[in-house]
């Protein structure tokens, strides 16, 4: 396809578009990525990477904030991190969604500091840097990103107006960050069309919805994260089986076991101990070099250069893979947990797709091949692919399609119940878009209001998962506890975004609320929810059936006391305190943390209590009884005059 563009002036003759095409301005796919960033757009199934003046596809998502006001989006923006970094600010997808607790440990490493602000609750609100002067968001600044890559897309088709997205996230991005990453397009002034996975809309690019049917799995090795998802394909039909990854796992890594390889041999030959900041940038620059021009080459020679003193270093392909080799081990060791997650068998796979710039390296496709027994599909770009699949079904909710993506929730969510207890209502690993519902009921007489509090997590309790929202129905009729029906409704959208409403089902009394944290999971602490939730499943268990126990005791004894407090007069001296004591047994039990000392101390109230309820049922049936007439009494039987 020629540079020009000329396939968005294809027309049948005599024909335009149709004016509501023409106002609503061209759909692209975005691939909104942590490095770098690329724009593409697709008209009738073919793809068009759009690309700079240049002739670069990939933006680098790194902003410089300049003193006179101005912005600054890409290469130019990389560059003057030398030489005033904090005035710039990269890898920014890192903190979409977080918040200040979630970031206080990155502080002292990012080159600018996080404010703090006072009318945040206690959670801290949404994250606020200072940059050169100014308080900003991760929002704010990926606005700043998009309107960038915006307007590469509008120079490329020739001042068309761009207004449409679909943009990439990660495949275990959570609720807050995908809500940010929609909130950044809207203030670029772009329509986010869908939010797509990246790993699904790699598959896309491949056509795999159109050409093939089965098992698909997409390793993706980015600079700073690792990700890897087991994809079905049937009929059309996108489904995600499983996905995995870790967000601290990358060609970074690499580069910076190349930096200090280097170094070591720089301060050998300078006879230094010490290493400067200066010759550990040009150190990990060189790195970098060194690792691009071995993927075609077997060996190099790089300089380094500092205060005036050179020094030489040289690096062949067998090194290089040796000082790799620790990193794409452990990626290996993620795609054997998600397989073996994903309940198959690796010969059930039928092919690989690559995506991410690190999976050029000769060592990643080798050992990619070795594990899964077959040659990775590499044929599209790896830097490009996500774009690619994203275009294509940016033309494809635009134009109409056939196909039907099945995203996952990355995480369970539920509500929290008596005892700290959650009860999931969307399991992990769920398609998506998907609704489904849980009945629940009072806990107390009378109880008119009942707070919801939605979680999102893998664990039993509520305190050891992430708390997303909270709010409460009222106007629930006063009845028996256990009496009122609440219906609690879980709506997840295509775009992965979580609506909860509560529906008392006598009155029709409902509340609803569109889950919108102002922080979220980082993709680590997402990975680290699910291996602790594996790893705690048995401790887990057995606090939450604690738990449950806890909460029928204290039912039980919520029921007694309301039945002394009315009949306590049919009780002889030796009963009440033989109620008493076992009321205290029940105290005391539930204060500890043996599960079957619980029950026994329950079993035990029900042994002391049921001559009090024979009492109570005898004193019901007179009253039922008192003034009735024989007679009337034989009718009510059905007996005979």
């Amino acid at each position: 396809m020629s540079d020009g563009l000329v396939l968005l002036q294809l027309h049948e003759p005599g024909e335009t578009p149709a004016p509501h095409e023409q106002e609503a301005g061209a759909a692209v796919g975005i691939d909104l990525g942590t490095t770098n960033s690329v724009v593409a757009l697709s008209f009738d199934s073919e793809v068009e990477v759009l690309r700079g003046a240049d002739g670069r596809a990939l933006i680098p998502s790194v902003v410089h904030y300049r003193d006179d006001g101005s912005v600054e989006v890409g290469s130019r923006a990389r560059e003057a991190i030398l030489e005033t970094p904090d005035h710039v600010v990269s890898s920014i997808k890192r903190l979409m969604g977080r918040g200040i607790e979630d970031v206080k440990a990155l502080a002292g490493t990012l080159p600018y500091t996080v404010e703090p602000n006072p009318e945040a609750g206690p959670e801290g609100g949404m994250v606020r840097l200072r940059i050169a002067g100014r308080v900003m968001t991760p929002v704010e600044i990926s606005a700043d990103i998009l309107r960038a890559i915006k307007a590469r897309a509008e120079e490329a088709l020739s001042g068309r107006h761009v207004s449409r997205a679909v943009i990439t996230v990660p495949a275990y991005f959570d609720d807050a960050a995908r809500t940010a990453t929609k909130d950044a397009a809207r203030l670029a002034d772009i329509e986010v069309l869908r939010l797509v996975n990246e790993p699904t809309a790699a598959a896309l690019a491949y056509g795999l919805d159109n050409s093939v049917e089965g098992l698909y799995a997409v390793y993706d090795l980015g600079g700073g994260t690792f990700d890897i998802s087991i994809l079905k394909m049937e009929k059309g039909v996108f489904q995600v089986k499983a996905t995995g990854g870790d967000a601290v796992l990358g060609g970074d890594d690499i580069d910076h076991a190349v930096a200090e390889h280097f170094l070591a041999t720089r301060s050998a030959g300078l006879g230094k101990e010490t290493i400067s900041a200066g010759e550990a940038k040009q150190a990990l620059m060189a790195a970098r070099v060194a690792k691009e021009c071995l993927t075609a080459r077997d060996s190099g020679e790089w300089m380094i250069e500092v205060d005036g003193k050179p020094s030489r270093h040289t690096l062949d392909r067998v090194t290089l893979e040796a000082l790799a080799e620790p990193f794409v081990g452990r990626t290996i060791d993620i795609c054997r947990n998600v397989v073996e997650d994903a309940g198959i068998e690796i010969d059930a796979i039928k092919g690989v797709v690559l995506v991410g710039g690190s999976t050029r390296m000769p060592l990643v496709r080798r050992r990619v091949a070795e594990f899964f027994g077959s040659e990775p599909l590499s044929d599209i770009n790896p830097d490009e692919v996500v774009a690619v699949g994203a275009a294509l079904q940016a033309e494809a909710l635009t134009r109409g399609s056939d196909t039907l993506l099945l995203d996952v929730t990355p995480l369970s969510l539920g509500i929290e119940t008596m005892g700290g207890i959650v009860e999931k209502v969307i399991p992990r690993n769920t398609p998506i878009p998907v609704a489904m519902a849980q009945e629940f009921t009072t806990y107390q007489d009378g109880q008119t209001a009942m707070s919801i509090h939605v979680v999102q997590g893998e664990r039993e309790m509520v305190d050891q998962n992430r708390s997303l929202a909270r709010f409460v129905l009222r106007g629930i009729p006063p009845m028996a506890a256990g009496a009122a029906r609440i219906r609690v409704t879980f709506q997840v959208d295509a775009d992965g975004l979580l609506t909860v409403s509560a529906k008392e089902l006598t009155t029709e009394v409902e509340q609803q609320v569109a889950v919108k944290p102002s922080y979220g999971l980082s993709d680590d602490e997402m990975a680290n929810m699910l291996r602790a939730s594996m790893e705690n499943a048995r401790d887990d268990m057995a606090q939450r059936l604690r738990a449950e126990a806890v909460v029928e005791a204290k039912r039980s004894v919520l029921a007694v006391n309301s039945a002394l407090s009315v009949d306590a007069d049919l009780l002889s001296d030796d009963e009440r305190q033989g109620i008493d004591a076992a009321l205290k047994r029940v105290d005391e039990a539930c204060a500890g943390s043996d599960r079957d000392a619980v029950n026994a101390a329950v079993e035990q109230l029900e042994a002391a209590t049921k001559s009090f309820a024979e009492k109570r049922m005898d004193r019901g049936i007179r009253q039922a009884l008192a003034g009735v007439s024989v007679d009337r009494l034989d009718d009510a039987l059905g007996g005979d005059d």
